[in-house]
Protein backbone atom coordinates (compact mmCIF):
# COMPACT_ATOMS: atom_id res chain seq x y z
CA UNK A 1 0.00 0.00 0.00
CA UNK A 2 1.55 3.68 -1.04
CA UNK A 3 1.13 6.00 1.78
CA UNK A 4 -0.17 9.81 1.14
CA UNK A 5 2.92 12.35 1.24
CA UNK A 6 2.13 15.85 2.84
CA UNK A 7 2.22 18.29 0.31
CA UNK A 8 5.04 20.67 0.35
CA UNK A 9 3.61 23.61 2.02
CA UNK A 10 7.15 25.95 1.15
CA UNK A 11 5.42 27.77 -1.67
CA UNK A 12 6.02 31.06 -2.49
CA UNK A 13 4.24 33.45 -5.48
CA UNK A 14 5.65 34.56 -8.68
CA UNK A 15 4.66 36.61 -11.14
CA UNK A 16 5.96 35.29 -14.53
CA UNK A 17 4.88 35.73 -18.35
CA UNK A 18 3.27 32.99 -20.30
CA UNK A 19 1.46 32.58 -23.47
CA UNK A 20 -2.15 32.40 -23.41
CA UNK A 21 -1.66 29.02 -25.46
CA UNK A 22 0.31 28.24 -22.35
CA UNK A 23 -2.35 28.90 -20.20
CA UNK A 24 -4.92 27.58 -21.76
CA UNK A 25 -3.36 24.00 -22.35
CA UNK A 26 -2.39 24.42 -18.05
CA UNK A 27 -5.83 24.92 -17.84
CA UNK A 28 -7.39 22.34 -19.34
CA UNK A 29 -4.62 20.01 -18.11
CA UNK A 30 -5.56 20.53 -14.43
CA UNK A 31 -9.32 20.39 -15.56
CA UNK A 32 -8.71 16.68 -16.77
CA UNK A 33 -6.54 15.36 -14.55
CA UNK A 34 -8.75 17.17 -11.20
CA UNK A 35 -5.50 18.80 -10.04
CA UNK A 36 -5.13 23.01 -9.62
CA UNK A 37 -3.14 24.59 -12.31
CA UNK A 38 -0.33 25.15 -9.89
CA UNK A 39 0.17 21.66 -8.91
CA UNK A 40 0.53 21.07 -12.75
CA UNK A 41 2.90 23.64 -13.60
CA UNK A 42 4.92 22.43 -10.32
CA UNK A 43 4.71 18.82 -11.69
CA UNK A 44 5.84 19.34 -15.17
CA UNK A 45 8.62 21.75 -14.15
CA UNK A 46 10.48 19.20 -11.58
CA UNK A 47 11.07 17.14 -14.96
CA UNK A 48 13.71 19.80 -15.41
CA UNK A 49 15.87 18.30 -13.18
CA UNK A 50 16.52 14.84 -15.63
CA UNK A 51 17.97 17.35 -17.78
CA UNK A 52 21.52 15.85 -18.88
CA UNK A 53 22.58 18.68 -20.82
CA UNK A 54 21.52 21.22 -17.77
CA UNK A 55 23.35 19.02 -15.40
CA UNK A 56 26.20 19.71 -17.73
CA UNK A 57 26.48 23.43 -17.55
CA UNK A 58 25.50 23.51 -13.37
CA UNK A 59 28.34 21.79 -12.96
CA UNK A 60 30.06 24.22 -15.15
CA UNK A 61 28.77 27.71 -13.14
CA UNK A 62 30.35 29.08 -10.82
CA UNK A 63 28.61 29.45 -7.30
CA UNK A 64 26.51 26.97 -7.71
CA UNK A 65 26.37 24.92 -4.92
CA UNK A 66 22.55 25.50 -4.41
CA UNK A 67 21.84 24.50 -7.62
CA UNK A 68 23.85 21.38 -7.54
CA UNK A 69 21.81 21.17 -4.43
CA UNK A 70 18.61 21.00 -6.09
CA UNK A 71 19.32 18.92 -9.24
CA UNK A 72 20.59 16.09 -6.52
CA UNK A 73 24.10 16.16 -8.34
CA UNK A 74 26.42 17.01 -4.77
CA UNK A 75 26.81 14.24 -2.40
CA UNK A 76 25.86 16.20 0.83
CA UNK A 77 29.01 14.70 2.74
CA UNK A 78 31.69 15.18 0.58
CA UNK A 79 30.57 18.16 -1.43
CA UNK A 80 31.54 16.34 -4.75
CA UNK A 81 29.67 16.78 -7.98
CA UNK A 82 28.33 13.98 -9.81
CA UNK A 83 27.07 14.58 -13.75
CA UNK A 84 25.82 11.04 -15.25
Amino acid sequence: MRFIKPKDKKVQKVNWEISEQTIDLVKAYAEYTDYSETEVVEFFLRYIREDKDFHTWATKKRNNKKLLKLLELQDNELGETTVE
